[in-house]
């Protein structure tokens, strides 16, 4: 659904940040800001600050930044038109009404109903676990060694042996034997009809990130198979982008991701107090459940089975998360099989101990490889060694691939020199490593933005967020070309058109993208930290000397493209001029 720029400032204008992120988060007046613990990291030292006046926030710890849409976004887990409802909702907008066509009504009309069928078969399957039909599954549960608010947290239930009795439970609520079948609760059989898929079995309610129920996973109790059997795919359940405990793990502040193999293994480590643990459902981990992760966390510790199809499962794994920008390490478990058996063993404190020790994921590649050698003999350690080499070819980028040689001489007990030398010679023959590409031309090396270029604009565009009054005293020197950071030029020469019409409001600048990432960015723009200035003078210097940097740093950009751009001669003059008089001038 597509909302205008009037609608979206309208949302935000009746959503105060501070009213709205004080429901989740507890803020407390620190000066002109409010502050607080970052809800997005762990940390013992306050430093996400809220600014009232900017209706943004910012985390100066984790970097973490944006409006009131940006946070809903990421704390609750909503999409951009679910944000925008719930403040619209809240402030009492009246949102422009979404056109949909039959098809799409009764689509929705029938996720609604398997939604509400899940949520009814929870009920049934968590009320009979709790009574004389459930024995069998809380004895179970009970020998698992899992407690009485572990079992009610996760809403664990039980089918019975007849499984009948829920359709007969479901039809007296109302749902059709269509309904039932579409929630994957049942299936058709030509001689008895609607049969439910589920009975004796310990029940495993699997919700998404808004804590609804969208299917369902069973363990048989005694014999029978298959031992786990989880709900087939519908219309609300896509088994490939869910993880199991998810609705719990998006709300940890611990950093990172455990990712597990079973329900049980998730239910352990959070009753143990790892709340950030997460699993696949069912099925090997997927690439849209690496793109569902890295909307919390980009650190992901993998927990998986520590046999041959556990290593295997982990490798593939380690591939998916790498191709997504995540950063896996591997928790070693031995010499238990997995998190469920390490826990009860050795307690939580030691797993604890376990996760500060993560092995990095190419180091655990590599000391797996080396179960297949015998390092004894000469000719195998060379081949192993050449096998780590074609690994480290798969580095496409220089610094990280002479980081990782590094790690794996020292972890191989070998010469660096030779790793890396055999790591040349094993690209040239693959043909894997690609040399980095060569600047056209000195000039148009020099005229990238480095870190202090980008800092200086960044600081500039936040002073006038917090200032806006001064830009008149500015713009007669300072324009959007100034901005020479290619990301940064387009929000600048926005930005500096509404100061001009004095309609600069940079909390909907940022909600005017629907990316909470690209959200971020853009924040960051107006929220980079600004040291204490009290006085007068202070201010003075400051601001002057951001002016003149963002001037003389747009002065030699376009200074080393004059040879290239007809249009830079015009700038080096106009902005050597500028120069000379924001020299001589004082703006506060």
């Amino acid at each position: 659904m597509y909302y205008s720029e009037e609608i979206i400032a309208e949302v935000q204008q009746r959503n105060d940040i501070v009213d709205v992120l004080s429901q989740f988060i507890r803020l407390q007046k620190k000066g002109s800001n409010y502050m607080c613990c970052c809800p997005f990291h762990n940390e013992k030292t306050p430093s996400f600050s809220v600014s009232q006046s900017r209706q943004m926030y910012k985390c100066f710890g984790c970097g973490e930044a944006g409006s009131v849409l940006t946070f809903l976004q990421k704390y609750e887990n909503m999409t951009f038109p679910e944000a925008i409802k719930y403040l619209a909702e809240r402030g009492g907008v009246k949102l422009p009404e979404e056109e949909q066509t039959a098809e799409t009504r009764a689509r929705e009309s029938k996720r609604a109903r398997i939604l509400e069928v899940n949520k009814m078969a929870a009920g049934y399957y968590y009320y009979l676990l709790r009574n004389k039909p459930g024995e069998i599954g809380m004895n179970y549960l009970t020998k698992r060694q899992l407690t009485k608010e572990t079992i009610d947290k996760f809403g664990l239930g039980y089918a019975s042996p007849k499984g009948s009795d829920l359709l007969g439970y479901l039809k007296g609520k109302g749902f059709t034997d269509e309904e039932i079948r579409a929630s994957g609760l049942a299936g058709f059989n030509e001689k008895y009809g609607t049969t439910t898929k589920f009975w004796n079995r310990v029940m495993f309610p699997i919700l998404d990130g808004s804590g609804r129920v969208i299917g369902f996973g069973g363990r048989v109790m005694g014999e029978g198979e298959p031992k786990y059997l989880n709900s087939p795919e519908t219309d609300v359940f896509d088994k490939s982008r869910n993880l199991y405990g998810l609705n719990f793990a998006k709300n940890s502040k611990a950093g990172n991701f455990i990712l597990c193999e079973g329900y049980m293994d998730v239910i352990a480590l959070h009753q143990a107090g790892f709340n950030q643990a997460v699993a696949s459902l069912g099925t090997a981990f997927t690439p849209g459940q690496a793109n569902l992760i890295r909307r919390y966390v980009k650190k992901v510790l993998l927990s998986y089975d520590s046999d041959g199809p556990g290593v295997k499962a982990a490798m593939r794994a380690i591939g998916i998360l790498r191709d997504h920008g995540l950063d896996p390490r591997i928790i070693n478990m031995e010499p238990y099989k997995d998190p469920d058996e390490f826990i009860k063993n050795l307690g939580a404190e030691e797993f604890q101990k376990r996760i500060d020790n993560a092995e990095n994921f190419f180091l655990f590649r590599i000391r797996n490889m080396q179960k297949n050698y015998d390092l004894s003999n000469p000719s195998e350690e060379t081949a192993y060694h050449q096998e780590v080499a074609s690994a480290l070819c798969e580095f496409s980028d220089p610094l990280e691939r002479e980081s990782y040689i590094g790690a794996a001489a020292r972890s191989l007990g070998i010469s660096k020199d030779n790793l890396k030398e055999e790591v040349a010679r094993m690209a040239m023959v693959k043909g894997d490593i690609k040399p980095a590409d060569k600047p056209l031309d000195a000039s148009e090396n020099r005229a990238k933005p480095d870190d202090r270029v980008k800092l200086s604009e960044q600081l500039l565009l936040s002073y006038l967020a917090e200032n806006p009054e001064l830009y008149s005293k500015i713009k007669k020197y300072i324009s959007a070309d100034d901005f020479t950071t290619e990301e940064y030029a387009f929000v600048a020469k926005r930005f500096l058109e509404d100061l001009d019409k004095g309609t600069a409001n940079p909390a909907l600048l940022v909600s005017l993208v629907e990316d909470p990432e690209e959200q971020s960015r853009i924040s960051a723009l107006f929220t980079t930290h600004l040291e204490a200035i009290n006085t007068d003078e202070e201010k003075q210097k400051a601001f002057r000397d951001i002016v003149l940097s963002v001037k003389r740093n747009s002065y030699s950009f376009y200074s080393a493209k004059m040879g290239t751009d007809i249009n830079a001669l015009q700038k080096i003059v106009q902005g050597k001029k500028a120069l000379e008089e924001l020299e001589k001038i004082k703006f506060i």
